[in-house]
């Protein structure tokens, strides 16, 4: 299931089209303006990384990013996983007992940095560098991890087929919605925005109006501090 050994290249439209249901126009034009968007959100987000990195040394020991195993596109022989970045905001014993769970809405295990890095979404902007890799789009399904995807899978219908042929994104139409998920309830209401989401890929307007306005959406959540 995992994604090193294979060519990025290949994968990057290939994949897609091959599943039909995703214009080859949305394709290319989607992949295109990730590495645009992605590039300029690095541009204008590079001079924070350093306050940033600084803030997190400064206030808890451990690692500036934080590296998380996730589960990418679902493919019809296979399914990818990969590596997302993000800045930490957590205690690096935040899972040392309990394994894989989700967080809420006033963990105790969120630093007090990693609060405000959650609330307005700087804590993503490392995974710009996933979405040049190719490894995420900038808008899309949520990346889930492993040890949680087979149990939603089976609590939750039609959630494993959210990630059919798309990249997980770094924002997208249940993050801006709903922020992150704390309940199966959270999940099943994901799962609905998800499937809204991959209908708007129809066509190639559709698509650009729905993820131009994601962005713009995420852009407002930041600097409102409404994230979670």
């Amino acid at each position: 299931m995992s994604n090193r050994h294979l060519d990025r290249n290949a994968l990057a439209t290939e994949d897609l089209l091959g599943l039909g249901f995703i214009p080859e126009s949305v394709v290319r034009g989607k992949r295109a303006l990730d590495i645009a968007a992605a590039l300029i959100g690095l541009l204008l987000t590079v001079p924070l990384w350093p306050l940033i990195a600084l803030a997190i040394k400064l206030d808890s020991p451990g690692p500036v990013l934080f590296r998380q195993l996730r589960v990418g596109r679902m493919q019809s022989d296979h399914t990818t996983l990969f590596e997302m970045l993000k800045f930490r905001t957590m205690r690096t014993d935040a899972e040392r007992t309990t394994g894989a769970v989700w967080a809420t809405r006033h963990d105790a295990r969120v630093t007090r940095v990693g609060r405000f890095l959650r609330n307005t979404r700087l804590d993503e902007l490392p995974q710009l560098i996933n979405v040049l890799r190719g490894d995420m789009s900038v808008v899309g399904p949520r990346p889930e991890r492993p040890g949680l995807y087979g149990t939603l899978n089976r609590a939750v219908p039609y959630f494993a087929d959210r990630t059919i042929g798309l990249r997980p994104g770094v924002t997208g139409l249940a993050q801006v919605r709903q922020g992150y998920d704390t309940s199966i309830d959270d999940v099943r209401r994901k799962v609905g925005y998800d499937a809204a989401y991959a209908i708007r890929l129809a066509s190639l307007p559709s698509w650009i109006g729905t993820d131009l306005g994601i962005m713009v959406r995420t852009v407002a959540v930041m600097f409102a501090g409404r994230g979670r």
